[in-house]
């Protein structure tokens, strides 16, 4: 087999080095490290691999937690020390930043930092019956396949959701539809835990009978969907009310359903949205936009700071549920809503929001090059801050920002909302170069 000492890592956590001039992405491998792997995938110009056996480990080498590591595609950073996760989340940030964006950030931003462990409170996993793999399994996707790991353990979920995985896999073992039955879909809230379960035939009696008596011992409630997310609902407890979140530095509640959008980490988001509400410094009488605004997760707390806001956001239950969390919070005054493809953003379609002092984009992977485009460097807003999960498309959105539309790029640094993988989630903010900050090296 062949061995290799590595440079670096990728952008997915792999270790790369070159070989005969032909790049090599090494999984399980770490920069310094002397390590022989096996190839798993040949191509041209490059050629993937696994580590079999570390001859010369690095010092931020440890021993991963999960038992699952290696096969399991949730993780990918195990076996790197926490923080020197974080320093490589960053490095892969301002990297995509100066070669994609040809841009350095004035400032870069501490690293927010929050548990390693028992943090996903949002979760989907599969359902496969394999019987020729001893029957069901319950777990998430193995890495780089479309199989299902056979999950007993999961360190990353909370310690409760964790421990109850097996019993959840005997119980759906003893449905009458268990394979029929593609996925459970796990949101944890404050006060509640929901399981919704995605059912492509009717259960039968005898099973929501099971459904209930799993959730009464478990302490959780059982919601059932048949068709898409807006078709789920409570099976037991019957009627049983959504779960909810809070971000208490701003004395606000948002509830959501179980199948809506929220962050999975919610001691990251509490100390994101501070990050970002530092940055955008939200005062009365402004009035800023949020743009992907979802159920008002960043919305509320601008308002909540005196500004006015405008949200717009893709999804129309979404835009309900944003209504309904400003309302119940008291806000309703200093908010409005609306649906509108935000893909399709047009320099007209911006400009009929109205006066806008200050922007904050939280876009998904894809990133708002359209929202940047239509921006008038004339009148735009003086600040912007971006919220991305996708450094590539920051980058790319960034340059426009800077190199067409005559803004700076103060500053940027990383928030670990996924631990232990390499999503990257990151906060950058813009200013009007005629008004900022010096800020652009």
């Amino acid at each position: 087999m062949p061995i290799a000492k590595i440079d670096s890592l990728d952008h997915e956590g792999r270790g790369v080095t070159r070989v005969e001039g032909k790049a090599v992405f090494v999984e399980g491998a770490l920069p310094g490290e002397r390590v022989e792997y096996v190839v798993r995938r040949a191509k041209p110009s490059y050629e993937q691999g696994e580590t079999v056996r570390v001859l010369r480990p690095s010092a931020q080498r440890v021993a991963p937690r999960c038992p699952h590591y290696g096969v399991c595609g949730g993780c990918s950073m195990q076996h790197l020390d926490a923080d020197a996760q974080a320093a490589v989340k960053q490095r892969i940030l301002e990297d995509a930043l100066r070669h994609i964006g040809k841009l350095r950030p004035g400032r870069i931003l501490p690293a927010i930092h929050g548990p390693a462990w028992g943090y996903r409170y949002r979760a989907r996993l599969g359902v496969r019956m394999v019987p020729s793999k001893g029957g069901l399994r319950v777990g998430f996707h193995e890495r780089r396949s479309s199989y299902i790991v056979d999950m007993r353990t999961c360190p990353v979920l909370p310690l409760a959701i964790s421990a109850l995985l097996p019993r959840l896999r005997t119980m759906l073992a003893g449905l009458s539809i268990a394979d029929r039955l593609p996925q459970v879909e796990i949101a944890v809230g404050e006060d509640s835990t929901v399981f919704v379960f995605r059912n492509l035939l009717p259960f039968s009696a005898a099973d929501e009978k099971r459904l209930a008596a799993f959730a009464d011992a478990e302490g959780i409630q059982a919601w059932i969907q048949p068709a898409g997310p807006d078709s789920a609902r409570p099976l037991h407890p019957a009627g049983a009310q959504s779960p909810f979140y809070t971000l208490p530095e701003f004395g606000l509640r948002l509830d959501f359903r179980p199948t809506d959008f929220t962050q999975v980490n919610v001691d990251i988001n509490r100390l994101l949205i501070r990050r970002s509400m530092q940055l955008l410094d939200p005062r009365p009488g402004e009035r800023i936009a949020d743009l992907f605004c979802g159920l008002g997760n960043f919305s509320l707390p601008i308002a909540r700071l005196g500004a006015e806001v405008v949200g717009v956001e893709g999804s129309e239950a979404l835009v309900e549920r944003a209504h309904a969390n400003a309302a119940r919070n008291g806000l309703a005054a200093l908010c409005e809503f609306h649906a509108a493809n935000l893909f399709e953003t047009t320099e007209d379609s911006l400009a009929a929001l109205g006066r806008l002092d200050k922007l904050l984009i939280d876009p998904p992977r894809e990133g708002a090059i359209a929202v940047v485009k239509a921006i008038d460097p004339s009148r735009g807003p003086a600040r912007i801050v971006y919220v991305s999960c996708n450094p590539a498309t920051l980058a790319r959105d960034a340059a426009v920002l800077v190199h067409e539309k005559g803004y700076r790029l103060a500053a940027a640094g990383i928030a670990n909302m996924f631990p232990q993988t390499s999503h990257v989630e990151s906060v950058a903010l813009f200013e009007r170069a005629s008004e900022g900050l010096a800020g652009q090296g």
